[in-house]
């Protein structure tokens, strides 16, 4: 097998990856990853211990334990874009030699899990509430840029993916079945939006027109079989393409903190944010993911 060239894999002075500014070593196998940095300490005061941390540019890492299980949190920033810096990299650092630069024989499989925050499409998902994506679909355009085939599932439902007048098709992006099992009665489960902006892409206007002003009435009432899209917000299905491609398991864990369908926001979205952060946690030192 050759050595990746140093232009497609770029590594620090010291070894670490380019972008995330991490070696092997410096990360578990199960990983949290949040958009907001400011939310990585917000996760890692739960830990019993820390034992790395590191930051370059919007990309902080902490390391640590809960009792013996090991793990990490990792912001992103905010985007599929990221979405594919950080996956690659989190990916190379355990399936890559770093020092020959050749794809090792044995494959490791991260836990890559999401908490993050979204707005709500439907009415039946309250402010507040904790949502698992099912499904992530993508308005983005990340995985036009990588040969990705359909699961089962997801060409089942691909035929029936809203069109929208932009032109612009979406894809899908299925969850880990894995990861699924961290999903209790205490969280919703649906199909989740992924947008490539904030504003015009998910149908605000502020003082600039949106130029699909129905595309809120075209998600919320989308429906096929038991399947409805939920929520939206602009890295799932970055995540669970890229997950997938490159052979890891993925789950995208939502806290609806802006209800759309009634025009409302959370009165106290950081407590939202910290019962999911306190709800994965729980799940993963109790299934041992």
């Amino acid at each position: 097998m050759k050595a990746i060239p140093e232009s497609e894999l770029i590594l620090n002075p010291d070894g670490s990856v380019y972008h995330l500014h991490l070696r092997p070593q410096d990360i578990a196998t199960t990983i949290i990853t949040v958009g907001d940095p400011d939310r990585v300490s917000a996760v890692s005061k739960h830990f019993d211990q820390i034992e790395f941390k590191t930051q370059k540019r919007e990309f902080v890492t902490h390391t640590g334990y809960i009792g013996n299980k090991r793990l990490s949190v990792i912001s992103t920033g905010i985007g599929t874009d990221n979405i594919d810096i950080v996956f690659t990299e989190l990916d190379a650092l355990v399936n890559v030699d770093l020092e020959t630069r050749i794809p090792k024989a044995q494959h490791t499989t991260l836990n890559l899990i999401r908490v993050g925050t979204s707005g709500g499409l439907q009415a039946n998902v309250p402010l507040d509430g904790l949502l698992a994506s099912s499904f992530g679909m993508g308005f983005d355009n990340l995985l036009q840029y990588y040969m990705y085939t359909p699961s089962a599932a997801e060409a089942e439902l691909l035929p029936h993916l809203p069109k929208l007048s932009n032109g612009v098709q979406p894809y899908l992006a299925q969850a880990s079945e894995k990861l699924l099992r961290l999903v209790g009665s205490d969280m919703h489960q649906g199909i989740t939006a992924t947008c490539s902006g904030f504003y015009g892409p998910q149908g605000r206007g502020v003082r600039l027109k949106a130029a699909m002003p129905n595309f809120l009435d075209i998600l919320q009432q989308w429906q096929c079989g038991n399947h409805q899209i939920t929520n939206f917000e602009m890295e799932t299905s970055g995540i669970y393409g890229m997950a997938r491609l490159l052979g890891h398991e993925a789950l995208s864990t939502n806290a609806i903190v802006a209800q759309r369908s009634s025009q409302k926001f959370s009165t106290n979205p950081y407590a939202a944010v910290d019962k999911l952060i306190k709800t994965v946690l729980e799940r993963i030192v109790s299934f041992d993911i």
